[in-house]
Order: C-alpha cells, then sequence, then structure tokens
C-alpha cells in the first residue's frame, strides 16, 4: 500500500473518532448534568478533550501527506507527532480541573445522586468505545501508524473510564454515596495518565527513539543477505506511517562497483518486504584483509 494511501486510510480512523466523540461528549455532558452524575460529567469531559486529540491528528495527517520540500527533505511525515504532543497537554490540563473538582466535592461531602439513565448512557458508551478501539487498532496495524495506534489504545482507555463511571453510578444505589464522586476523581487520573504515556510515547519518538527488539531483527535480516560480511552499524529513525534506516555494512573489497550496488538494492528490497514501509540507506565498506 502505498504511504498516501495508508494515511487516507488512517484519516478515517481519526474522522471516525471525531464522530464518536463529539456524539458521547454532548450526551454524557447533558445526561451527567441532569441526571446529577459527576462521573458521567467527568467522562464527558474527558470525551471532550479526545475530539480535541482526534481533530490535532486529523490536521497532522492532512499535513504528513505534503510532499517533502527544501526546508522538509524527508517529507513532513511527523506532523501527527506534533499534534499528539499538542493534545497531551489539553488533556493533562483537563485531567487538574477534573481531580480538583472531585476532590473537592468529596471533602464537602457534596456527593452527587445519580439517576439509572445516567448509568446506561455509561455502559452504552463502553460498548461504542470498545468498537471503536479495535477498528482503529487493526487500521492502525494495516497502515503501520504510530499515532493512529496511541489513538487507538486512547479509545480503550475511554472504554474503561466508562465501566469505571457505570460502576460509581451504580454504587449510589447499593449504598455508597460517594462512590460516584470517587469515580469521578479515578477518571481524572486516568485523564492524566494517558496525558503523560501519549506525552512519553511522542516525545520518544521525536527524539529519535526506535525499538531495539525491530533494530535486531533487522540487523539479523541484513546479516543473512549474500555478500554481507558484517553489519558494522544499524539505526532507525520513525516518521508516523513511514521509518527510515542507515546501515552500513563490510563486503569484500574485489568486488566491482555494480556487485557492490547489487548487495544494497538487496538490503534495501528485503527491508521493504521484511518491515513494509521503511527507506533504508546503505553505506558499503570494503572488509578489512
Amino acid at each position: 500500500m502505498h504511504i498516501k494511501d495508508k494515511l487516507e486510510q488512517a484519516k478515517k480512523g481519526a474522522r471516525l473518532s471525531i464522530l464518536m466523540y463529539i456524539i458521547l461528549t454532548l450526551t454524557k455532558l447533558l445526561f451527567g448534568w441532569i441526571n446529577g452524575s459527576q462521573a458521567l460529567v467527568a467522562d464527558g469531559l474527558n470525551n471532550a478533550t479526545d475530539v480535541i486529540s482526534s481533530i490535532a491528528l486529523l490536521i497532522g495527517l492532512s499535513i504528513s501527506m505534503k510532499p517533502a520540500d527544501s526546508n522538509h527533505n524527508y517529507g513532513h511525515y511527523r506532523s501527527e507527532f506534533i499534534a499528539s504532543l499538542t493534545a497531551s497537554f489539553i488533556m493533562f490540563a483537563v485531567s487538574v480541573q477534573v481531580i480538583v473538582h472531585g476532590v473537592t466535592n468529596f471533602f464537602k461531602g457534596d456527593y452527587s445522586t445519580p439517576t439509572i439513565e445516567a448509568a446506561v448512557v455509561a455502559i452504552l458508551s463502553a460498548i461504542i468505545m470498545f468498537g471503536v478501539y479495535f477498528y482503529n487498532r487493526n487500521l492502525a496495524k494495516k497502515v503501520d501508524s504510530s499515532a493512529l495506534k496511541a489513538a487507538a489504545y486512547d479509545n480503550l482507555s475511554d472504554a474503561l473510564v466508562s465501566i469505571g463511571t457505570f460502576i460509581g453510578i451504580m454504587g449510589v444505589y447499593v449504598g455508597i454515596p460517594m462512590l460516584d464522586t470517587i469515580a469521578a476523581i479515578v477518571v481524572g487520573f486516568i485523564i492524566m495518565k494517558t496525558a503523560i504515556d501519549i506525552f512519553r510515547d511522542t516525545a520518544i519518538t521525536l527524539t529519535d527513539g526506535f525499538e531495539v527488539e525491530t533494530l535486531e531483527k533487522m540487523k539479523n535480516l541484513v546479516s543473512s543477505i549474500p555478500g554481507v560480511i558484517q553489519v558494522m552499524d544499524l539505526k532507525g529513525r520513525n516518521h508516523g506511517v513511514i521509518s527510515f534506516v542507515d546501515v552500513t555494512v563490510t563486503v569484500q573489497p574485489t568486488l566491482s562497483v555494480k556487485e557492490s550496488h547489487d548487495i544494497a538494492e538487496q538490503i534495501e528490497q528485503q527491508m521493504k518486504e521484511k518491515f513494509g514501509s521503511v527507506e533504508t540507506i546503505v553505506h558499503i565498506e570494503p572488509e578489512d584483509i
């Protein structure tokens, strides 16, 4: 699949997330306010941050499709990570607000008394978000988008948050009136953890972090190609739906330029076949005699 086709597919996942999050945000905030559930309102605010995150992801994916220019020789593929980084700051700010509000109400003894309708909204939201999670997770694997994969795990955390909200609301009906307020505080911490996780993973990528296991697999593949004597160096950078890899190998010093070039082409071809969208730059050096 061409890189632009992958980005278009990833944008479908972002659009689905935006649509679902807008519906869930409005529904949860409305029902939470009408039916007196602090946890459901907190869950709705959580989804509101997800709307912003998904819009940022969609914008980032759109910018990623721009071709390389004089200032961006490797293209604009990392734009989606900038969007994710921005969204993580917004999510963190909202999480602090939710936690402070919930803790204040807890110590004041200002517990909410939600109705059963709020619980129904919470459990239906969880089911919907589990569906969105599985869709985006499978799509992320198909198009190899790191940002969409992170968005999918955000979908999963939202589904779990809604389940926690449901438990908190139902706790009021079994005689634990403060459980809804506690659930709201827990939701706030889950939002905060998600924000920190997204920030950490994005920061690692933007600082050229790369999975050690993947590098080892790449090194083993290159080492197995006929004509390669030794892999002297191999390093990679993740640019979203594409990775750039630099590899230095030694070959017999008696090989012609054509023979060395053929080995380099074999390395590039094998890397693409095994690891997908990978641009490999091969450096050929003569083996010391």
